[in-house]
């Protein structure tokens, strides 16, 4: 794959900029701040927060920000087959969550475009956006498929980021969501359609199982590793759910 630029931008002053994809490039614009004003095949659209833009080989579009106006966008200008046969048929516009693993995604292929070409490793670029290009996939079909609000998404990120923690609570979740313990679970359950200690739960589950598979980790320590506290809770838990022991499991696999 080749990355002709990739960076981000803010404007507050007026501005506007025209491009037209050329051989077989793709441009991806996502808007993280603030409003613009967009031109894509001489068809206007307001750009809003979370707003994701594909413009494919051969199309156009403007870009217009008012005096005034605040406007910011991650953009990715690259190319190749892998890009090509994904993105061929995905929507020009369609609006995303912007969750910390894009941005965050984004912002490390920034970084390594602005080294010296003599410190680039191309294998690391390559694979930063190819994980870019996933995760924008991924976004997008949750938004196709199933509306949630962006809290709740926000909700599921941190409990697969905490679940394996000893000291995690769902005190903790309604902190970072800025939310009552109450609310915040009434709005998991209504959109997951599970509740947060079963989702957590789940987590723990599949990490414990991936470490009894391939780890000689023995299985007090992989209750303790995976959050379940004491060996105990884990084989009553585990059990619930398989109908067998933990060691009876792993004996078999």
């Amino acid at each position: 794959m080749k990355i002709s630029f990739c960076g981000y931008s803010y404007h507050q002053d007026s501005f506007h900029t025209s491009h037209q994809s050329r051989y077989a490039s793709y441009l991806f614009r996502l808007q993280t701040e603030g409003s613009s004003l967009l031109k894509v095949q001489n068809t206007m659209r307001q750009a809003e927060k979370g707003d994701l833009l594909i413009i494919k080989p051969g199309d156009n579009y403007e870009l217009f920000v008012e005096d005034g106006q605040q406007s910011g966008d991650f953009h990715l200008y690259c190319e190749g087959d892998w890009i090509d046969e994904r993105f061929k048929n995905a929507p020009t516009f369609i609006n995303i969550a912007t969750d910390e693993a894009v941005l965050d995604l984004w912002h490390h292929l920034i970084i390594e475009e602005r080294r010296p070409e003599t410190e680039r490793i191309s294998e690391l670029t390559d694979y930063l956006v190819r994980a870019l290009c996933v995760a924008l996939e991924r976004a997008m079909d949750k938004k196709q498929e199933v509306y949630r609000p962006y809290v709740v998404t926000k909700m599921m990120r941190f409990i697969e980021e905490n679940a394996t923690k000893q000291e995690f609570r769902v005190e903790d979740i309604a902190n970072q969501c800025n939310l009552s313990v109450s609310r915040c679970v009434h709005l998991f359950k209504e959109h997951v359609n599970q509740t947060i200690i079963n989702y957590a739960q789940s987590i723990r589950m599949t990490a414990a199982i991936n470490q009894m598979k391939y780890t000689t980790m023995t299985l007090e320590n992989i209750a303790q590793n995976c959050g379940f506290g004491s060996y105990s809770y884990f084989h009553r838990v585990f059990k619930k759910h398989y109908h067998v022991s933990p060691r009876s499991y792993r004996e078999k696999i």
